[in-house]
Parts: C-alpha cells; structure tokens; sequence
C-alpha cells in the first residue's frame, strides 16, 4: 500500500538512514558499497567512454583512406598551390618629397623673428612677430620664453634635413654655437611652424 502522508514518508527516510548507525556490520557494508560504486565510476565508465571515441576516430580515418576523390582529400600527384602571406603592414613613415619653396620662405621669416629681440623686450611683443608663422598649438608653449635669453644672430642659411609632402624639417647654425630646429607643417595651404629645438 503507497505511504500517502508525510509522517509516513518521514518514517521510512529514517529508517534508510539509520540503517547503517544500527550496528558495526551494518557501518562496514555501506562504507564497501560506497567504494565498490566508486571505483566502478573512476574505472570503468572513462574506459568505456575512451574506447567509443577511439573507435569512432579510427573508423573516420579508414574511411577518409578507403574512398578515393572524397571532398577535401587531394589525390596524390597534384601539386600543391602555397597561398599568399598576410600583406605587411604599410610604413609609417610619411614618403619624402621636393621641398615646397613656401615652406622653405616660412622657415627663412620664422629663424628671422625668433631671435629678433624687440624693444620694450617683452614676451608678448616676441609673440606677435612670430604669430603669423606660428601655429596656435606652438604659442602657448612659447609663452615662457624670455626674449632676452636666446641668440642675436644666426649662422649660415636655413637648410632642409627632412622634407614630406604635408611636413618639412629645417635647420639652421646659432651664434655662439647650436642649432635651431624648426619643423613647418601645411595647414590650409599655409606653411607654419608647429614644432622647434635648440639643440
């Protein structure tokens, strides 16, 4: 007759499991059924889940050998055909290019005003001479520069050392030793400063 309430359902559950606390023997069986279900678990299910899988790999290969023109197998003789390597990667470095004689005008007046000292000497009025060759990125990093400190002349005549189509590096020798570098850039067809160095 089924167990229809749950003081019976209860009952029967204890007694399941206090099966095994009810005497010594009763502890040893279940401690022996414990371990026969698992060593059966550790060894004989991987063994047989080992064994399907071998044998279906060797059955695939039996029949890739076995069928001559399957999809995919190339027939011995023909000569294989080695694809293209991936395309390097295209330089950054910008290609050279004829120097524009703008640029070259630009570099000339800049060198000029740079070390054209004004009269009252101060920062500010350096700045306007130099403004219309300048770019508005360079101005506030020359905002420090104290006029009365940098050379008086220049030596020899402005020279080309890098020269791109959107970019050209020009130098030029100091009095009393050094070099200015100046880096002229294209912004909207117009050539001005954007980078320099006393080195």
């Amino acid at each position: 007759m089924p167990i229809r309430t749950n003081r019976g359902r209860a009952a029967v559950y204890r007694r399941l499991w206090s099966w095994p606390l009810r005497s010594p023997n009763h502890l040893i069986a279940t401690i022996v059924g414990f371990a026969v279900v698992i060593i059966v678990f550790t060894s004989v299910i991987p063994a047989i889940t080992k064994g399907a899988r071998g044998g279906g790999s060797t059955g695939a290969a039996t029949t890739t050998s076995q069928v001559p023109g399957q999809v995919g197998v190339l027939p011995s003789g023909v000569p294989t055909i080695s694809l293209p390597t991936k395309a390097a990667p295209p330089s950054s470095t910008p290609a050279s290019a004829p120097v524009d004689p703008d640029a070259a005008v630009t570099a000339d007046l800049w060198a000029e005003a740079w070390i054209t000292r004004p009269a009252d000497n101060k920062n500010s009025t350096w700045l306007e001479t130099l403004r219309k060759y300048t770019t508005e990125e360079l101005l506030p990093q020359m905002a420090t520069v104290d006029p009365g400190n940098l050379p008086t002349a220049l030596e020899g005549r402005v020279q080309e050392k890098e020269s791109h189509t959107d970019s050209v590096v020009f130098e030029v020798g100091l009095k009393g030793g050094g070099t200015l570098q100046m880096t002229v850039v294209k912004r909207a067809e117009v050539w001005l400063v954007h980078k320099y160095d006393r080195v």
